[in-house]
This record gives C-alpha cells, structure tokens and sequence, in this order.
C-alpha cells in the first residue's frame, strides 16, 4: 500500500476508500492531532515570550480598566485622577463674560502620565504592525537594519505629529510672538490652557514609554545606551520646562527641533528603500537645518533667560506661585541649554569629520589601482621559483616544457 508522510504521521493512499464515517472519523483526528500540536508551541502565560508577543493587548485591557471606571459613581474619582487633567482653575477674564478654564501643574500629574504612557504603547504596536512590519517584509531587510528603520519609522512618525501639533498650538496661542516668551512670567506662563498641558504630558508619556519599549522590542545591549541617553535628555528638559514654567520659549524649541529629526528620519527611511540620490539631498537638507536650528536654539534661550525674564527677576524662588526667576536659576537654565546645543554640535562635526575621513581614503584607494597591482605582481613574481622570476621580470613567459 503506497504511502506519503507529512511530519510525523503516516497517511495512506486508500484513506479516501474508506467509509465516509471511518474517513471523515481519521481526519478529524488529524486535524486534532495537528491543532495540539501548533497549541503546544504558544508561550505560557506570564512568561517573557508571551508578555512580549501580547504586550499591546495586555496594555488595552489596563487602559480600559480606567476609561471603564469613569462610568461608575464609586470608581470615577480614581479613574479620572488618570483619564483627565488635573490641576484646574477657573478665571474670570475682563474681555468676556464667560470663565477661562485654565490648568496648572502638580503632582498629580504623574497619574494621567502614567495612563497616556500606555496610550504611547498600544499606538506604537498599531505603527508597528500595520505599517512598518509590512513595509519590512517587501523591503527584506538585514537584522541591523530592520532594528534602525523601525527605530526611524517610529520616531518619524512622532516628530511629525509633535511638530504638527506644536506649531498649530504656538500659532493659535500667540507665542510666536518673542515678546509672549517672558511677559506675563510666571502667572500667565503657569496657567496653561487645556491643549498646552496636554501637550506637554504627551512629550512626558511618550518618552517613558520608550524604556519598557527596550524590552518588548528585545533591543540589543549595544543599541540600548544610545537610545536610554536620549531618552533621559528629552525627559530631563520637557520635565524641567512643565515644572518651572517655562513651557512657551521649551514649546518652540522642540517643535524646531522635531522638525530637523523628522527631516533626519525621513533620509534614513529613503535610504534604507534603495533611493540613494533622494537619501542624499535629503540628508543635505538635515545638515543644513541641524546647524540652524543649534543656533536659532541658543539665540531663544538667550532672548528669554538673559534678557527677557531679567525685567522682571527677584531674588528668592516663590514655589507657591511658580515663579523660578531668579538670577542663578535663568544662569543654569540657559547653561544647561547651550551646553545640550554644544554636545550636540559637536556630535555632528564629529560625525561629518569621520564620515570625510573614510571618504578621502576610499578615493584614495581607487585613484591608486596601478600600485595596488604591481604590488600583487611583486608578490606573485617572488612566489615562482628562481628561473621562472627572472623570466617574469624580464617580460618573458616561461616555456613549457613537452612530455
């Protein structure tokens, strides 16, 4: 009786001769044999391969725990502690009739950035999986490069969004005027509107959510110091900014500065597409904007700490009112400032020097192929016996002998 074999079960040639009951009773079987089988290769619960393939539904069903609590009159005071912004005010204001709902920051906004934190992981799986894992299969990347162009695909899509956001915020609430940059510090400054602080909590969220990313995301050890350094950076300076109020002059620099790295991760998403030409005028542009952003960074930091909020400096901290204007604390502000532009000038010069480098002693290389041939010659010539090298340098092929 003839044969065929699929793994490690037998399957005879006259199972389709057999009554409909007993052929219909060993398929199933199979089928059931195969389903435990692929059932057998799932991770079990709670380990680490399975937090890591289930992270995004295990963060949705959290989240919904909180929105959920919002409908009920016992939970409802907790849950909003996460869902909604804390922190609020209400002004009269003198052109208006109606109050202006304003907010300012605390400590109980560690709560909603906790809760937008897990918002930050479910939309990066979604980018991850509907867009980036998709463009990875056509393009058939190599482990290194797949590692940064996810990296650059997800940072892209939030520079984008952030510089978006940003801009639209600093148009409709007057602080492209360089003026609104220190008038009115530190009352008009701490009493943020709605959009203003949630902006700024969504910057907090979305940079912590980047360190348990390291582990769904198994990042390497040696990527990872890289990524933490830059994380801590934006975490350190966005968080600085909410709690002395200085969010308007941060506000601007981060939605220049999100605009160079967007243009940045634009280039190396093109570069990785095989498109080396438009790669490179892309990355042209990105230089070009990075030293003029640096430059536009500092002169802000200059206009607001040392010359603006100089008017109307005291001598001593007020945290009841949030006022930090003092002498050595616009000195620390704008020091920390010019030196973050400075490192990370000097980042780049330093990059561009080694990158010269190696192209200088790549042309070099292929101006040079006549030495690099006659240097395999003198090799190969040294190699012959006695009789055959003089034969060789004197132009002449050695004869060959008859048998």
């Amino acid at each position: 009786m003839e044969q065929r074999t699929l793994g490690k079960l037998p399957i005879t040639s006259s199972l389709s001769n057999r009554p409909d009951s007993e052929g219909a009773a060993n398929k199933t079987a199979f089928n059931m044999g195969m389903r435990g089988r692929k059932s057998s290769k799932s991770p079990p619960v709670f380990s680490h391969e399975f937090v890591i393939q289930n992270h995004a539904d295990i963060t949705s069903c959290v989240a919904m725990v909180f929105v959920i609590g919002l409908m009920f009159q016992a939970t409802s005071p907790v849950a909003s502690l996460f869902v909604t912004l804390q922190h609020n005010i209400t002004v009269n204001a003198t052109d208006s009739t109606e109050p202006l709902f304003l907010f300012t920051c605390g400590l109980k906004d560690i709560f909603t950035t906790f809760f937008y934190l897990l918002i930050c992981i479910i939309a990066h799986a979604v980018v991850q999986e509907y867009v980036l894992d998709k463009l990875n299969r056509k393009m058939h990347l190599s482990k290194v490069k797949h590692s940064k162009f996810n990296e650059s695909g997800q940072l892209m899509t939030f520079y984008f969004a952030s510089a978006v956001w940003g801009a639209d915020t600093i148009i409709r609430e007057g602080f492209h005027n360089i003026n609104q940059l220190w008038e009115g510090y530190p009352t008009s400054h701490a009493n943020m509107t709605f959009i203003v602080k949630f902006y700024f909590l969504v910057q907090l969220a979305y940079w912590l959510h980047c360190f348990p990313e390291l582990y769904f995301q198994k990042i390497k050890k040696e990527e990872m110091k890289g990524r933490i350094t830059y994380c801590m950076l934006y975490l350190i300076f966005i968080a600085g900014a909410y709690a002395m109020n200085f969010t308007r002059v941060a506000m601007l620099m981060l939605v220049l500065h999100y605009l160079v790295e967007f243009v940045f991760h634009l280039a190396r998403l093109i570069y990785f597409a095989d498109k080396q030409e438009m790669a490179g005028h892309c990355f042209m542009v990105f230089d070009v904007l990075f030293v003029l952003v640096r430059l536009g960074s500092i002169t802000l930091a200059v206009l607001t700490f040392w010359y603006g909020l100089q008017q109307s400096s005291q001598d001593s901290i007020d945290i009841a009112t949030g006022n930090f204007n003092t002498k050595i604390f616009r000195i620390y502000c704008l020091l920390a400032t010019c030196l973050l532009q400075a490192w990370m000038m000097w980042n780049f010069l330093t990059f561009q020097l080694r990158r010269l480098r190696e192209r200088t002693v790549y042309t070099r290389k292929l101006r040079s192929p006549t030495k690099k041939k006659g240097k395999v010659q003198e090799e190969d010539i040294s190699s012959l016996p006695e009789v055959d090298q003089n034969t060789a340098q004197n132009g002449l092929r050695p004869r060959k002998v008859k048998k």
